[in-house]
């Protein structure tokens, strides 16, 4: 997702007290950013967090809980940083980074993935560029403390149907499957694209997985 440039945006990145500026220094020890050190196993992150509601939203429902948005794109993050001009909160970090680089600054510190919307990279010849290919999860294998687990939501069934199948064959347990999670009125924190597609129509594929 690219958007228009945001005048001065790389130094109000630079600036802000969410960024985390220097994440590879960090490596092992990212619970120290957060006032509730003793929770150095809940660090949930969601790649490709957008514009923020989501991570913004969760990080307030779920204050307990220490959350990383991570956004490629500077255009897209610098939005999610203007959202947060007035807010003070405590457990929400966010760093601008490529989703191949995530074990060069994680280090088994993650409990949970978040994949919100993800490019789905629709081309089968593109298919390893997907967050749930076999490339990414041999990535994430490195960031997971204990248990790991993955959460995606998405409005498109052909990544859908990929992630579905790559869980599995990668030793993933599927935990929860659903076609069209707005039906199920269940508590659900949207994305801004989420809230946008849904009204139109669109239905919401969710899913848990799990892997020992």
């Amino acid at each position: 997702m690219r958007l228009r440039n945001v005048k001065n945006a790389n130094e109000i990145i630079k600036n802000s007290k969410y960024i985390i500026n220097n994440p590879q220094e960090l490596k092992g020890k990212f619970y120290t950013l957060f006032p509730k050190q003793q929770f150095k196993t809940e660090i949930r992150i969601e790649i490709g967090m957008g514009k923020g509601d989501f991570i913004i939203n969760m990080a307030k429902a779920y204050p307990d809980i220490n959350f990383i948005g991570i956004e490629k794109y500077e255009s897209v993050l610098v939005r999610a940083i203007q959202k947060l001009e007035a807010e003070k909160i405590d457990n929400l970090k966010l760093m601008c980074l490529d989703a191949i680089e995530l074990n060069e600054v994680f280090d088994h510190e993650i409990d949970t993935i978040y994949l919100n919307f993800s490019d789905p990279w629709p081309k089968k010849r593109h298919a390893k560029r997907r967050l749930t290919s076999f490339e990414f999860l041999s990535v994430y294998d490195d960031i997971f403390f204990g248990k790991k687990k993955i959460i995606q939501k998405t409005d498109n069934i052909i990544l859908f149907a990929s992630s579905l199948e790559t869980l599995s064959q990668y030793g993933y347990i599927l935990k929860k499957v659903s076609l069209d999670l707005h039906a199920e009125n269940t508590f659900n924190v949207k994305t801004e694209y989420e809230s946008k597609f849904s009204g139109l129509g669109f239905k919401i594929n969710y899913l848990e997985a799990e892997k020992e």
